[in-house]
């Protein structure tokens, strides 16, 4: 870990390489979908109430992110709710459609696939019931009205069911080296993890006090950007005192109000769980696919991904270098500026977004998601949230970010 400033405020080593699972965008992408699943992928989260701050022995920045990493917490289990406010445009229905539709079917057609299952966490409340014993053991249950989804990792066996529709997904664990998690963060450690890697040399990190989260003692970590231009306000995350182990977070947007995203235990237990936990199997008369049946699923992935929060020791994950090349082969995608400021940068070969009277009814409807931006670039539009911007030039080029809309048209100036 890199030294420190001073004790109230931090920063992290060099920024190295983002991790892969981007894909392409198509010709006409659908801009909230992007941001959505952008957005679900940055973790961070909640408002701490507090119950009564505990009396704890003082700890500088440096010692408690030194807490975190340490953290060995290989068995627990509790509930977890989390909140997700992006503020999307206002779709009539569609947002909410898309999510849904995207949720109720994966590549191999089952609503049970967990890849797409999960990315009901993008938006919206949910309340999640969690078990972990040691990287094998692992489950996590989605509640829902007068239903439930629930991820079973136990061994080599990855079962997703669905009780709603009554459909199961089956799995294997991958165990070869490589791969990276697919599935958008779910626990406090998920979001931390993804807040951390954030930080750098324009990163301020301080305590700020102590809290209760779910009945136990914690300190407040805060970080925030030190640059202006993000969109990002001050990341919170409530660490257990005892354990290192995150319980709670808050990612407040710099524009002020709700928080974009909390997720947060609200009872935990570090018992070993019940073996009877991870046991699965299919209900009668369930529909059972399986991943050999599945076509390009990736379920491996996710069961790879499923473990990663309860391996002790492994490698940290940083931003990208300002300029790098993150295609590698993949989309050819790079990054302009440096930490918050990163804004990421990809040709999709096409002619931007359909707008105006040209685009018929279906530019109008982009035209009313988006605002039309002019620059030395030429012109484009930027369809935005609270958290993440993005910027779709006529001629087809997308800049994407944690920025704001004038850092997005100076980036694309530059790129001329």
């Amino acid at each position: 870990m890199a030294p420190y400033a001073s004790d109230d405020s931090t920063t992290g080593g060099e920024a190295e390489e983002q991790r892969s699972g981007r894909r392409k965008a198509a010709r006409y992408v659908v801009p909230v979908t992007v941001m959505g699943v952008a957005a679900a992928t940055i973790g961070l989260v909640p408002a701490l109430a507090d119950s009564g701050d505990p009396d704890l022995p003082k700890i500088t920045a440096q010692q408690l992110i030194e807490k975190i990493a340490k953290s060995d917490v290989q068995q627990l289990s509790g509930t977890v709710k989390i909140s997700t406010d992006l503020g999307l445009p206002d779709l009539g229905g569609l947002e909410s459609s898309l999510m849904s539709g995207a949720a109720g079917r994966g590549e191999g057609g089952s609503s049970a696939d967990p890849t797409a299952k999960l990315t009901e966490l993008a938006s919206g409340t949910h309340t999640l019931r969690v078990a972990a014993d040691g990287p094998d053991k692992q489950k996590l249950s989605l509640l829902e009205n007068a239903a439930e989804y629930s991820l079973v990792h136990n061994g080599k066996d990855v079962w997703g069911y669905d009780s709603k529709s009554n459909e199961v997904y089956h799995g294997t664990a991958s165990q070869s080296p490589g791969h990276e998690k697919e599935q958008p963060p779910a626990t406090p450690k998920d979001f931390a993890d993804e807040a951390l890697k954030a930080v750098d040399d324009t990163t301020s990190v301080t305590v700020d006090g102590t809290a209760q989260v779910a009945g136990r003692d914690a300190y407040k970590l805060v970080i925030k950007p030190k640059q202006s231009g993000s969109t990002v306000g001050a990341v919170s995350v409530a660490v257990d005192a005892e354990t290192g182990m995150p319980l709670k977070f808050t990612l407040t947007p710099a524009s002020g109000g709700a928080a974009v995203v909390d997720a947060g235990f609200t009872q935990v237990s570090f018992a070993k769980p019940a073996a009877s936990t991870f046991d699965f199997t299919p209900p009668k008369g369930a529909k059972v696919t399986e991943e050999k049946d599945a076509g390009k699923g990736s379920d491996k992935d996710f069961g790879k991904g499923f473990e990663k929060g309860f391996e002790k020791g492994g490698p940290r994950e940083h931003a990208p270098k300002a300029g790098e090349d993150l295609g590698k082969g993949r989309d050819g995608m790079k990054t302009i500026g440096e930490g918050w400021n990163s804004i990421a940068t990809f040709d999709t070969g096409g002619e931007g977004m359909p707008s105006g009277e040209a685009g018929g009814d279906l530019g109008g409807f982009v035209d009313s998601l988006g605002d039309k931006v002019t620059g030395k670039f030429g012109s484009g539009t930027v369809f935005s949230t609270r958290l993440v911007n993005a910027l779709i030039t006529d001629d087809g080029k997308v800049y994407v970010g944690m920025v704001t809309k004038d850092a997005l048209v100076k980036a694309a100036d530059a790129g001329k």
